[in-house]
C-alpha cells in the first residue's frame, strides 16, 4: 500500500460525550496490481482516529473504491494500520505533546 496524499481533520464533539480527541483521516492509496484490493481508479481510506492520554488508535475505517465510491468489505493488515498510526503520530506531534 502506498499513500499518495492525505488530510486530517478534527471531529468536534460539542456534547463532550467522547473522551479524548477524534480525527477523520482521508487517505488516497495505491496498491499493487496483484493485490486483491487493486482498483485502476485507486482507493480511498476514511479512518476515525482516537487520541486519549497520548495514545493513538484506529477506531474504525472504510475502504472505498474511487471508481464508483463503493465500500469494499476488506480489512487492513496490521502493518497497514500501523502505517496509518505512524502517519498520524507524525502529523499530530504538537497536539500529542511529542514535538
Amino acid at each position: 500500500m502506498n499513500i499518495t496524499q492525505f488530510s486530517i481533520d478534527t471531529i468536534l464533539d460539542p456534547t463532550n460525550i467522547i473522551e479524548g480527541k477524534r480525527y477523520e483521516l482521508l487517505l488516497d492509496v495505491e496498491v499493487d496490481e496483484e493485490d486483491e484490493l487493486y482498483s485502476e481508479a485507486g482507493l480511498e481510506i476514511r479512518a476515525i482516529i482516537g487520541v486519549l492520554d497520548g495514545n493513538v488508535r484506529v477506531i474504525s475505517y472504510f475502504i472505498i473504491d474511487k471508481k464508483d465510491n463503493a465500500y469494499l468489505e476488506f480489512e487492513l493488515e496490521d502493518e497497514e494500520q500501523q502505517m496509518i498510526l505512524t502517519l498520524c503520530h507524525e502529523d499530530l506531534k504538537t497536539e500529542l505533546g511529542l514535538a
